[in-house]
């Protein structure tokens, strides 16, 4: 099995995490947690998200997180923005590095943006110019791209139209997402194989949630075909409003020990991330939904008592 010999964790937990979490968490204890994470020796930290407040008010707080944690230099703390308005936000506080995102799928666009994809493209194409004229990093999420819950499997040719069209605005990168977490190591295998026909491997990330616990294994199907750069969230934290029964993210603990398995450096202390784990939990009030956590738990780590 060939794989890489080094791969960037993007941990989304504080953005993609949180933001469907029942409890929210003071922006003390976000802060924090945050701060956590960078001491673990990780380069890329999704810290919030600048959408309006009415629309997920646990992430209201944007402004006030992201001066308020410590940025360690050759981290990458980066927010997504749904719009114009968002971006305006996220650059009149320093931010550096945004993400813009749509769906594959018309019905989940409209359900999670109130667009259609034809209607979004020209938002987003107008987000990323104004983004790139500040020299920010801009990634672009493109969701369902390997399930929808309104409209099952998604044509791998619409994802590749959308990603291109992105790249062809100044998107630095596409993370692609299975937003309710269907895939299966043959069909990652072939939606990889048509999209990297005309996308390079440096430009293409996997956004995996585990509803079905195939994540891990989609993951290393990304890994052998060169695939370098991979979403997760802390504790497996995440899922989608409007993806009914969707689950977290792959988490990061667990995706971690695949990889320190597979000799694959990520420059990640795993002792400082169980540390954040515990942290978290205390935060939340309630188990996470990792593998690592509970294992770490039942050896006796400290926890708030809640497993």
């Amino acid at each position: 099995m060939r794989l890489p010999q080094e791969v960037t964790i993007w941990e989304v937990g504080p953005r993609d995490g949180l933001q469907n979490e029942p409890t929210r968490l003071s922006t003390e204890e976000k802060i924090a947690w945050i701060d956590s994470l960078t001491d673990t020796g990780l380069t890329h930290i999704e810290v919030t998200s600048f959408v309006s407040p009415r629309w997920i008010p646990q992430l209201a707080d944007a402004a006030e997180v992201f001066a308020g944690i410590k940025k360690k230099p050759g981290v990458v703390y980066s927010a997504l923005v749904p719009n114009q308005q968002g971006l305006e936000r996220a650059l009149e506080v320093g931010m550096e590095a945004v993400a813009v995102f749509m769906s594959a799928s018309e019905s989940h666009n409209k359900k999670n943006i109130n667009k259609t994809i034809a209607q979004t493209l020209p938002v987003l194409h107008s987000v990323t110019q104004m983004a790139k004229a500040q020299r920010a990093y801009v990634r672009g999420y493109v969701s369902t791209v390997f399930g929808c819950p309104y409209e099952g499997e998604v044509d791998v040719d619409q994802v590749l139209q959308i990603a291109l069209s992105l790249l062809e605005d100044g998107v630095d990168e596409i993370s692609l997402g299975d937003t309710i977490g269907v895939a299966t190591p043959l069909q990652t295998e072939r939606v990889l194989e048509r999209l990297l026909k005309e996308i390079p491997q440096d430009r293409l990330a996997l956004h995996m949630h585990d509803t079905r616990g195939t994540a891990l294994a989609n993951i290393l199907v990304g890994l052998t075909m060169g695939i370098t750069k991979i979403d997760s969230a802390l504790g497996g934290l995440g899922g989608c409003p409007y993806a009914p029964g969707a689950s977290g993210n792959v988490a990061t603990d667990d995706l971690l020990y695949l990889l320190e398995g597979c000799k694959v450096n990520t420059g990640i202390d795993q002792a400082a991330l169980l540390s954040s784990l515990v942290l978290l939990q205390n935060s939340v009030g309630h188990p996470l939904h990792s593998h690592a956590s509970k294992i770490f738990q039942a050896q006796g780590g400290d926890s708030c008592g809640t497993v």
